[in-house]
């Protein structure tokens, strides 16, 4: 279960929310966006596992240090919200790795075995996938979503809300493209509020009109380029990193001259 706290034009009942987690026997907790020492206490003492979502490695730090039971540290290249300090996950993640001693997920721009095992050398314990099960055959969201995704590439994405310092990467649409072109103009939040929405973006995954409000994927869409089940691309991503692991990277090393190895 995802639980994000951050600024929304109508705040959400957080304690009701904690409630029905617990009462839902939900066992893991992925907090993202601001501060979650709020809600450590009530999920704990429920046996419920926390993970939380960091963009920088100071960020990792301090939710380590209130107690959390990991972190998922989360580069540049994610959809959502991605921070201010814009740092890759190649650069990010071993930063990170380098600080923390939880148990740690490397999420933002994964898709395939090559992303699982480069998550793996550069220090994290696993990836976190968001866009890539968006494309899966079980994935609720509309057909013409998922088609899109299929289609695009690295490239069909805007980040928004970037003169308001809470950027947010999301799908290069006309509502996207508008937003962007206002704040850059000098607007602010109220004269965007009506077009991002959130009651907007659901129409998208639900109707399937991609122009319907923003709508959240990565750059990862660069990398997508079919509707597998999650079982297949589960299946998939494990027998392309153990092919990496043992073929082509063993292979690599032995053919290195041993003065070059040393």
């Amino acid at each position: 279960m995802n639980l994000t706290i951050l600024p929304t034009i109508n705040p959400p009942p957080y304690d009701e929310y904690r409630q029905v987690i617990v009462d839902a026997g939900i066992k893991i907790v992925e907090t993202a966006g601001s501060n979650p020492a709020p809600h450590l206490r009530m999920f704990h003492d429920n046996g419920i596992k926390v993970l939380h979502k960091c963009t920088s490695v100071r960020h990792a730090v301090k939710a380590q240090s209130l107690g959390v039971d990991g972190i998922s540290i989360d580069g540049f290249e994610c959809a959502g919200h991605p921070g201010e300090d814009d740092i890759p996950g190649l650069v990010l993640i071993p930063a990170a790795a380098a600080q923390i001693e939880l148990p740690m997920i490397a999420s933002g721009g994964f898709a395939d075995g090559r992303g699982l095992v480069a998550a793996l050398a550069l220090g994290a314990d696993g990836i976190n996938m968001g866009s890539r099960f968006m494309c899966t055959a079980e994935s609720c969201i509309h057909p013409n979503v998922k088609q899109a995704i299929v289609a695009g590439s690295e490239q069909d994405t805007e980040l928004i809300f970037r003169p308001l310092r809470n950027t947010a990467r999301v799908a290069s649409n006309a509502v996207s493209r508008e937003v962007v072109e206002i704040l850059d103009g000098g607007g602010q939040f109220r004269d965007v509020r009506e077009l991002v929405a959130g009651v907007r973006g659901r129409k998208v995954f639900e109707h399937g009109d991609l122009d319907a409000g923003i709508w959240t994927v990565g750059t990862v869409m660069g990398l997508i380029n079919d509707i597998p089940t999650v079982g297949e691309l589960v299946a998939r991503i494990i027998g392309e990193a153990e092919d990496l692991i043992t073929r082509k990277l063993a292979d690599t090393i032995t053919s290195i001259p041993s003065e070059v190895a040393v």
